[in-house]
């Protein structure tokens, strides 16, 4: 039989409405069923896993999960869900808001809870295996609970279905699940009042790459949902006590089905429960609070380079060791998480001549130059002018000075829902950070430290192929003009090698550890360095890359005067008669070339301890392995997270 609906009940809520205008999300029809169609009380029924959304007695959101086998929430009438599943009694905040005596605060046990108008609650169904996922809203009509373990006990609940509908297996890792019977133990309930978040739950949260959020519009109805990325994505912004701040998380909200259905929520009634499981281990980390959505500069403030997130301040939280029902063994990452983005107070301490990029930058980069070094390294030439609009002088950057360059004028196609084609451009910005790997003429700037007036300064960076951005810089015709907006110069102060001499009891040499194109911000300050007063002997440079790479070596030492002499090159790889004649050229600029991969012994053997700081710019692998060595020396490192 066909469902009649008002033109009230079919469109979004005032909440989810004013969310769309913000983001200007063209008006559309709300997809959500008002009822729970066969396909989806079928896919529900294959499900191993439920989160649930509910209030507690002061009507706070809080969200669990449910579950460890397809099968435990089925329908069992027309548009009736059925829950039967072991739960967490003594912790568990949705099945205690559901059904804890509101006198004695206890769930009692074999009694029959049957709310007069029923209790709002929401839930999402996961097929983790397969990425499939339901939403559903609706109320509790009844449920029991039969204890039969101390904390625990077989939970059976029937919800009364009002809302459904089918949600998109973006950023979910598969996961294959099993049963376990939990044996919850509270570790702390006083989380966002009393403590901060224990270092266990600070654990989960880190390694967490999925939690469920519940959310209310007033008393009508609840909405639950998924929330994924890769392990890091939601971040602690502040875990303290309530006395000195209380606890903050903040999480990226990324590209998605552009309903707006929590964040409408959240915009009408700004609080939230969140619940982050431990797959491995069973814990689980329960918190409800304050939510606050982020847009635009905001967001950037907080996180960089995002535009929206959401910052959830902790009212109340528990830690649970061992509560969930089911344990996950991880499969695969969705290939549509993005990269995990660093709060800014997390980031080292940089000098940024931005203020504010979000006007259409500083600069504008004109493309002059391109030199292919190697098939897959190329030099790109820029000269820069002035952004349209802007008066203001460009603050002069400094060698090892980063730029940042905002190529979405040329990449970004727009909003897609799904693009399996290449999945990492949903949310790609296509900002893209680069050292700079020439350093800026001293005449061109002013005593004030202002690029002068009327001169184009040049910019040049030295690129492996790695995405798109490089792969369109690589491709694009010279005989055409382009212009990149510069969104700002940057780069960490404590990565600037020192140009003045030093006497015997300072530190007196600086260790450059590079690999492959890792050398690039030496290159703007070696000529520095090395024309020190006294600092001749202050500069040692260990340089790994393959046997193809080799022409870049040669690049860059012929470029700077008597760098060679002050270089150990780590060759590995294929070093056929080619790669030979390469070796000898630089050998001839007076660089030590060596056919091995640098060790211990090579790192450590240069300079003395307690007289030495190490510089390192290397892949992850690399980076891992010279922080073993050089413990309790003075390291710096450039982890390009900018």
């Amino acid at each position: 039989m066909a469902q009649l609906l008002t033109l009230e009940e079919s469109q979004f809520h005032p909440g989810e409405q004013a969310i769309h205008n913000l983001l200007h999300i063209p008006q559309r029809d709300n997809p959500t069923h008002h009822d729970l169609p066969l396909p989806l009380g079928y896919r529900i029924s294959q499900s191993p896993l439920v989160a649930f959304g509910a209030l507690d007695q002061q009507g706070r959101p809080w969200a669990t999960i449910w579950g460890g086998e397809a099968g435990f929430c089925r329908p069992i009438a027309r548009g009736v869900l059925g829950v039967r599943t072991t739960a967490d009694v003594k912790h568990d905040p949705v099945l205690r808001g559901l059904l804890e005596n509101e006198e004695s605060r206890e769930v009692v046990d074999d009694a029959v809870v049957q709310p007069e108008e029923g209790k709002i609650m929401a839930g999402l169904s996961m097929d983790l295996e397969t990425r499939d996922r339901v939403k559903i809203m609706g109320r509790m009509v009844v449920g029991t609970v039969n204890l039969t373990e101390p904390g625990i006990g077989n939970l059976q609940m029937a919800v009364q279905v009002e809302g459904s509908l089918g949600n998109c297996p973006k950023y979910i890792s598969k996961k294959h699940i099993e049963p376990h019977v939990p044996k919850p133990e509270l570790v702390d309930e006083g989380i966002g009042r009393s403590a901060s978040l224990p270092k266990e739950a600070v654990e989960v949260i880190n390694k967490a790459d999925m939690f469920f959020i519940a959310s209310k519009f007033g008393n009508r109805s609840m909405d639950t949902n998924i929330r994924g990325g890769a392990p890091g994505f939601v971040r602690v912004l502040r875990n303290e006590n309530i006395d000195n701040g209380g606890v903050s998380l903040v999480y990226p909200e990324y590209s998605g089905n552009r309903l707006y259905q929590t964040l409408g929520n959240l915009y009408q009634n700004p609080e939230a429960g969140l619940v982050i499981p431990d797959f491995e281990t069973g814990h689980v980390l329960y918190v409800t609070g304050k939510a606050t959505i982020l847009v635009g500069e905001k967001a950037g403030r907080v996180m960089p380079r995002i535009k929206l997130a959401v910052r959830i301040d902790v009212q109340e939280g528990r830690f649970v060791r061992n509560g969930l029902p089911f344990r996950g063994t991880r499969i695969d990452f969705s290939p549509y998480n993005p990269a995990v983005r660093p709060l800014a107070c997390e980031k080292e301490s940089v000098v940024d001549t931005a203020a504010d990029s979000a006007d259409g930058g500083i600069a504008t980069a004109r493309l002059v130059g391109r030199k292919v070094i190697t098939p897959t390294i190329s030099q790109y030439l820029f000269k820069l002018t002035g952004a349209r609009g802007k008066k203001e002088p460009l603050k002069a950057w400094l060698p090892g000075h980063h730029v940042t360059l905002d190529f979405a004028p040329e990449l970004d196609i727009g909003y897609s829902h799904m693009r399996d084609d290449d999945p990492q451009s949903l949310n790609d910005d296509f900002v893209r950070t680069f050292t700079v790997s020439k350093p800026l003429e001293p005449n061109y700037v002013d005593e004030n430290g202002f690029v002068r007036e009327g001169v184009e300064p040049e910019v040049e960076i030295t690129a492996r192929r790695h995405g798109p951005a490089t792969k369109f810089l690589e491709r694009w015709n010279m005989r055409v003009p382009l212009e990149i907006p510069v969104l700002g110069f940057g780069g960490a102060e404590g990565f600037r090698l020192p140009t003045e001499a030093r006497n015997d009891e300072e530190v007196s040499v600086s260790v450059f550890i590079a690999g492959g194109v890792g050398i690039t911000p030496l290159m703007a300050q070696a000529a520095g360095v090395l024309e020190a007063a006294g600092n001749e002997k202050g500069l040692r440079v260990l340089w790994s890359l393959k046997g193809e790479d080799l022409p870049l070596a040669v690049e860059v030492l012929e470029r700077i005067n008597g760098l060679g002499e002050v270089t150990k090159l780590f060759v590995t790889g294929k070093i056929g008669e080619n790669e030979k004649a390469l070796i000898a050229t630089v050998q001839t600029l007076g660089a030590k070339v060596l056919e091995q991969r640098i060790d211990r012994s090579d790192v450590l053997s240069e300079g003395e301890k307690g007289k030495r700081t190490f510089y390192c710019c290397t892949g992850p692998g690399m980076m891992r392995t010279l922080l073993k060595w050089t413990e309790g020396e003075r390291v710096l490192y450039e982890s390009f997270e900018y």
